[in-house]
């Protein structure tokens, strides 16, 4: 069973603009390339990945894009549209959908104002239009605010597959399990929506996170989904915050211990392979 990393970035500060990525974010600042990513990923056994977007603009997807053709380990490609506008969504959808690797959307919740900003009607029209030509939309909000609107979108279009980023980024560094379950528990009510394994140790204590202190989430996560609707996820670069590539894929692999063969290798990559299609 190939093993796919199902959410990686790589950004160019010197073609595209991110208006997060600041100073502040010390290691961050800087551009990630496929040769960063290699090594680690032939040391931890990995055979694809998926490259998800990084900015709300054209100019990120189009980057994307191109590197996704000259990297052969990038299975797929998620990047963005202006959900705004559904005339133009449905024109690029149908420019991008001739790509290969392509095969959704991601928006920045976070970036916009108003917290419901997915619910807009004009933006469910978009995505009832994604839908309809078979590209996924990826939920990049967490809990608290954003995690429950998963189930409203899922609600109002029901045929669009869904991927929540980073198990609605939990509280773990809280330690605080009940609200965060009950929204997520909502969200796999819907059978097309599905969730990452990835980035958890971002949302823990980066000093002295361990697997045991992701597991409790990841239990929930698979009481709620199952292993056909999971999948892992580095979050690299920005999970190099919370430790190296090596130690979150092993840290992700010891959370799973007890599980079946089966089950393993649906979270590790034949989740990801069925729901992107790489």
């Amino acid at each position: 069973m190939a093993r796919i990393d199902a959410h990686q970035h790589l950004w160019n500060m010197h073609e595209v603009e991110y208006p997060w990525l600041t100073a502040e974010l010390g290691p961050l600042y800087r551009s990630f390339e496929p040769e960063d990513l290699a090594p680690q990923l032939r040391a931890a056994g990995i055979d694809r990945t998926v490259l998800v977007q990084s900015a709300n603009s054209y100019e990120d997807t189009a980057y994307m894009l191109r590197v996704a053709d000259a990297t052969d380990w990038i299975g797929a490609v998620v990047g963005w549209v202006d959900l705004m506008i559904p005339e133009e969504v449905e024109k690029r959808i149908d420019m991008y959908s001739q790509h290969p690797k392509f095969r959704g959307v991601r928006h920045l919740l976070n970036l916009e104002t108003n917290v419901e900003w997915v619910l807009q009607p004009v933006v469910l029209e978009s995505l009832k239009l994604l839908a309809s030509k078979r590209q996924l939309f990826e939920f990049s909000g967490g809990f608290p605010e954003y995690l429950r609107l998963v189930s409203e979108v899922a609600k109002a279009v029901p045929d669009l597959t869904i991927v929540i980023d980073d198990l609605g980024q939990p509280p773990i560094r809280a330690g605080n399990l009940t609200p965060w379950e009950i929204q997520l528990r909502e969200a796999a009510e819907h059978e097309r929506v599905y969730a990452k394994l990835s980035g958890l140790p971002l949302y823990a204590d980066w000093e002295t996170w361990t697997s045991a202190t992701l597991k409790p989430y990841v239990d929930v996560a698979f009481d709620a989904f199952g292993a056909d609707r999971l999948m892992f996820g580095s979050g690299w670069p920005v999970s190099t915050l919370a430790g190296s590539y090596q130690a979150i894929w092993l840290g992700i692999n010891d959370a799973l211990e007890g599980r079946s063969s089966g089950e393993i290798n649906a979270v590790l990559g034949g989740t990801a392979s069925k729901v992107y299609r790489i």
